[in-house]
């Protein structure tokens, strides 16, 4: 908890010295607040890089720790999709294979080809 709020303090504090020194140089409006949060999104991106890692690294253990809950829980609902994407294929392989009515209708439109090949 403390590396997030360190990380978050930090981005704010970036965003307020964007603000302040665009200020400065005398950009106005709507303008200056979409250029203070560019600006200080490209300085956090290169600046707070480590703090972002030691954040992200202190996130993933803390999710790591708890055995007894799923770690995703907003993905359990997806779990059940290894079955239907299962299903999915059993039914598109069945669909695939040649039944006896297919492969008849092929071999009299096969015929029916041949004759209409044939000079009489």
């Amino acid at each position: 908890m403390r590396n997030g709020l360190a990380y978050t303090s930090a981005r704010i504090l970036l965003l307020l010295v964007a603000f302040g020194l665009l200020r400065l140089a005398g950009v106005r409006g709507w303008a200056l607040l979409a250029l203070a949060f560019l600006v200080s999104a490209l300085a956090s991106y290169v600046l707070l890089s480590r703090q972002r890692d030691m954040m992200s690294a202190a996130v993933a253990r803390r999710l790591g720790k708890s055995p007894g809950r799923p770690r995703r829980p907003w993905l359990s609902r997806w779990h059940g999709m290894a079955d239907f994407r299962a299903r999915l294929e059993e039914g598109s392989r069945a669909e695939d294979v040649p039944d006896a009515a297919d492969v008849r209708q092929a071999q009299a439109a096969d015929v029916r080809q041949a004759q209409d090949v044939t000079p009489s």
